[in-house]
């Protein structure tokens, strides 16, 4: 009975111990190189976002900050990536609603749990999307394409390297009654390019990456995903002003740690995203995408996570999709 008590206290002392060192090592963070695990390819916004927000992290606290492009299977690969790193802080999803309000709705299957898994920490902003085509395609505008399509049932295609992209064609489909192909890519500069190439024939990019290409003369926007015009493309009409009543779309970006992350590191890398969000270099980087900056607390995240989710559920039902 001795020997038992002795061996409980010890345990006890050893407990106790351990939680008394995680303050500590919670008020040193962050004290080493920092991983941004993004779910698409370099090139887009999420990655331009995590590159600009890097620096500036850099920057200010004098650490280095990784970025990890970790493309494909719709996020699933960053995602179960991240999900099984150490908890310490030093791994971090910066993310869109396609990993965390959509996929649960468009696979009967994820290989990863999209609230279990994670540790919420702030939301970063919104943003919307561009319909592009290739510039020597004769489609000169939202009706054309709608003209062409219905003229042609099944020959016309899109692609999409992303939820929020997909959902956003597979929404102008259902709402327009139009039959027309999707062809899923990686990722959105992947699609991109097969645009510019002409082997598909229309897409919707978020705007950090569909806005260089506009710009550029390599690719036409007909219009734009939300409900009003962007700042940086003030031309360009929404898909409703351009015919088709009551179509909006837009998506987020967020940053996760793996699940069972000390409250304190939360807490802690929440003020440095909030505070990175809210410089003028962050601001700028919204501001010539037509994004949005929105933070919030780790709690006012998993909250707004789970009422997208809601609505992403309802409208990728609306819009047909079947999960896959």
């Amino acid at each position: 009975m001795q020997i038992r008590s002795k061996t409980f206290l010890v345990a006890a002392a050893l407990s106790l111990a351990a939680l008394a060192g995680t303050p500590a090592r919670a008020q040193d963070y962050p004290s080493k190189p920092i991983t941004i695990v993004v779910p698409f390819a370099p090139g887009s916004g999420t990655d331009q976002m995590a590159r600009m927000m890097g620096q500036i992290i850099t920057s200010e606290y004098k650490i280095p900050v990784l970025v990890d492009d970790r493309a494909g299977a719709s996020g699933f690969i960053a995602a179960q990536y991240v999900a099984k790193a150490p908890p310490d802080g030093y791994t971090v999803l910066m993310t869109t609603n396609t990993t965390h309000a959509a996929n649960e709705h468009l696979y009967k299957k994820l290989p990863y749990d999209p609230v279990k898994d994670f540790t919420p920490v702030t939301l970063l902003g919104k943003g919307y999307m561009l319909m592009m085509v290739n510039p020597a395609s004769p489609i000169q505008s939202v009706g054309d394409l709608i003209a062409a399509a219905r003229k042609t049932p099944g020959k016309l295609n899109f692609g999409s390297g992303s939820s929020s992209s997909r959902v956003a064609g597979e929404l102008f489909r259902q709402m327009t009654g139009i039959d027309v192909v999707h062809v899923p890519y990686k990722s959105n500069p992947l699609a991109i390019t097969d645009l510019i190439g002409g082997q598909i024939d229309f897409m919707f990019a978020d705007a950090p990456t569909a806005l260089p290409q506009v710009n550029g003369g390599k690719l036409r926007a007909l219009a734009a995903s939300g409900t009003q015009r962007l700042a940086a493309a003030a031309n360009v009409p929404t898909v409703d002003e351009a015919g088709v009543k009551g179509y909006d779309m837009s998506y987020w970006t967020a940053v996760y740690l793996p699940a069972g992350a000390p409250a304190a590191v939360t807490q802690r890398l929440n003020a440095i995203f909030v505070k990175v969000s809210n410089s003028p270099e962050a601001r700028a980087f919204q501001a010539a995408t037509s994004g949005e900056t929105a933070t919030s607390t780790p709690e006012g995240l998993a909250r707004f996570q789970a009422e997208e989710s809601q609505k992403w559920g309802r409208v990728i039902k609306a819009a047909g999709i079947q999960p896959e």
